[in-house]
């Protein structure tokens, strides 16, 4: 027999892709007079990180191409590259979350760190060796680190205006 997906499972994954969807809204509005400053975070993965750390159950990997297949569209990347690389890295941690949940933030936020800039150098290669346009590296460089540093942020607001909390050893799904 077929069984229905849980209601935290529904409601996580539309408050996910609504999450994702408004970062995204906000990054496509015209803030600026056309001066490019410094690159902004990419806070759409690290809130995927983030909800796949702490709410494996609620994420499944076809709604993460979704929503960064979507973001590729609208932001002109190439199709399906950043989704490749971001679904490979959300599953990478994913497998690694049983482990990885009970040691504190800074080592969390360590590896989350590490495994952003191995997507990002992976997505660079890719596209050096593809001859796609590449962004200038110090733009590349800057993106990383604002995304590293904002994690925090996303998590902490992730945890205090959605209710996104780690599991414990013992909590149901």
């Amino acid at each position: 027999m077929i069984q229905l997906p849980s209601r935290s499972f529904v409601v996580g994954t539309l408050v996910f892709l609504a999450s994702v969807w408004a970062l995204l809204f906000v990054r496509l509005l015209p803030l600026s007079a056309g001066i490019m400053g410094w690159p902004g975070p990419d806070l759409a993965l690290a809130l995927i990180l983030a909800w796949v750390l702490r709410r494996p159950d609620q994420l499944a990997a076809p709604v993460i191409v979704l929503a960064i297949l979507v973001e590729d569209v609208l932001l002109m990347r190439p199709l399906g590259l950043w989704t490749a690389i971001v679904l490979l890295g959300s599953e990478a941690a994913r497998l690694r979350e049983p482990r990885w949940r009970d040691q504190p933030f800074m080592v969390e936020w360590f590896r989350v760190g590490v495994l952003i800039g191995l997507m990002m150098l992976g997505y660079r290669l890719v596209q050096v060796v593809f001859v796609l346009q590449v962004p200038a590296l110090g733009q590349v460089i800057l993106q990383f680190l604002a995304t590293v540093a904002a994690y925090p942020l996303v998590v902490f607001g992730a945890r205090w205006l959605i209710g996104l909390r780690r599991l414990g050893r013992g909590d149901p799904t």
